[in-house]
Formats: C-alpha cells, structure tokens, sequence
C-alpha cells in the first residue's frame, strides 16, 4: 500500500505547513509576504513590465476599504489586508476555476484563513466585515480589470460592479511593482497596522 500523499509545503523560514490541518504555529508574515508577492492576479495576464501581485492586490484592497470606511480600526485593516492570504500557499485560483471546483477549495482556503487569523490574534470578523471586504475586493478587481487586464468599462461593471470613484493614492497602488517592493510593502502595512 502507498503512503498517502503529501499535504503539506515547506516554506522558506523552515515551517511545515498542513494545508488540510493548518495550525496557527505554522504560519509566519514574512512566508505569507514572499509567497503573495510572487503569485500573480489574473493568470499573469495584466499589463505592464511586472506582474501584479496577489501583495499588491491585498494592499489596494485595504486601500479601498479604508477609503470606504475612513474609521477603520487597525484590525480591520488587518482583515482587509489578510483577505487572500491562504493564495500564499495555495495559489490565486480566478474565479471561473473556483466555482468549478466548488466546495473542495472552499474548504482548504477556510481553513487557511481561519489560521491565519489565530496567528495574529483577529477574530473572525462580523458580517459587516466580511461584506465590506467583498465589497472593496470587488471593487478593486474591477480597478485591476480595466486598467491591467484588458477589460472594458461595461464588461467590468457587468462581473465586479460598477465603478467607483477613488483618490489617486489609492488607485496608484493598481501600478504593478517588482516582487521585492511588492512584498517588503505588504510587510511594512502589515507592521504600521499592528501586526506581529
């Protein structure tokens, strides 16, 4: 009888992490900064002489999120910030491919999160939290769709919504950095937010 395959993946700090049996001593900042700096939004397919991260995409969304909600806490930036970090260790699959996995991946990516959120001591947020995540995500895929992947106007507004409005700071950040200013970015907002 073969041994059943292997779960988990190493990381460069020289943690083991269980991707079916995460545990919150595992998971370390500078894995998750170097992972999402190195994975890209979009298959690649944005323009542009860098890829755009899933680091970048995490920072423009905090961005938009703080922007709606200018009194946002320093944990609900966190949120924001974290709202993709399982992609470190299991890629950004679009969301075509999601749906068609369906509920396998769900489940991997739940518990990745929910992880990740007891490493750094952020409760599981409320519904309000959660929708006002989804909401700035969207509205950053639809910034990231026009203006790096090749969408137009209509077609964005068709799958992520319509378009908002955003101060020039904010959109800035859909600009697509080198890998290594991606993720000492996303370490830096991680550490001006609280993070430890």
């Amino acid at each position: 009888m073969s041994p059943p395959p292997r779960a988990w993946q190493r990381m460069l700090s020289g943690r083991r992490l269980d991707l079916l049996d995460p545990s919150p001593l595992d998971i370390e900042i500078a894995d998750i900064a170097h992972g999402l700096a190195r994975v890209a939004r979009w298959n690649g397919q944005t323009a542009g002489p860098h890829v755009f991260s899933v680091a970048q995409h995490s920072l423009l969304v905090e961005g938009v999120g703080r922007h709606l909600a200018p009194a946002c806490t320093a944990a609900e930036g966190l949120e924001l910030l974290l709202h993709d970090a399982p992609e470190y260790v299991v890629g950004d699959i679009i969301s075509p491919l999601k749906a068609a996995i369906g509920d396998a991946y769900r489940g991997v990516e739940g518990r990745l999160l929910a992880a990740i959120r007891r490493r750094f001591g952020l409760p599981p947020p409320p519904p309000d939290l959660v929708r006002r995540v989804k909401r700035a995500d969207r509205i950053a895929a639809h910034v990231e769709a026009v203006c790096l992947a090749g969408f137009s106007e209509a077609e964005a507004s068709r799958y992520f919504g319509r378009a908002v409005a955003l101060p020039e700071p904010v959109l800035a950040l859909a600009a697509p950095w080198p890998t290594d200013a991606a993720q000492a970015r996303f370490l830096d907002r991680f550490r001006a937010l609280g993070g430890a």
